[in-house]
């Protein structure tokens, strides 16, 4: 029953992210790449003010997963890498907290490359 109900919760929540997203999409004259940084800014701010970690709490991959998880993870990295390495901490931490991600995104995209043949339009 608890797997349902985080399962139920993941989707709401996510759902709820693509909706707004859609609706900023269909009621807005917002372009997707606008609205796309909009949700890792606000990510970032949520992450920053420490109350994203409270919602991947409450909600698990439906909040993690989403752009606001990548703002989410820039705001961590760069906390951690300036309480360790101070000032400069601000430049490296993003990169470094992200990096695991973004290396296996251009992995797996390169083997979709590999086996699949492009076709000229």
């Amino acid at each position: 029953m608890q797997v349902l109900t985080a399962l139920v919760k993941a989707f709401l929540v996510g759902g709820a992210l693509c909706a707004a997203g859609q609706l900023l999409i269909d009621r807005t004259r917002l372009t997707p790449a606008r609205i796309l940084t909009s949700y890792v800014v606000a990510g970032v701010v949520l992450g920053g003010l420490g109350l994203y970690p409270k919602l991947v709490e409450f909600a698990g991959a439906g909040a993690s997963v989403p752009l606001l998880g990548f703002g989410s993870l820039l705001a961590q990295g760069v906390r951690r890498a300036v309480a360790q390495q101070g000032l400069l901490g601000a430049l490296t931490g993003g990169f470094t907290a992200a990096s695991a991600g973004i290396t296996a995104a251009l992995f797996f995209s390169l083997l979709a490359a590999l086996a699949a043949k492009s076709k000229a339009k």
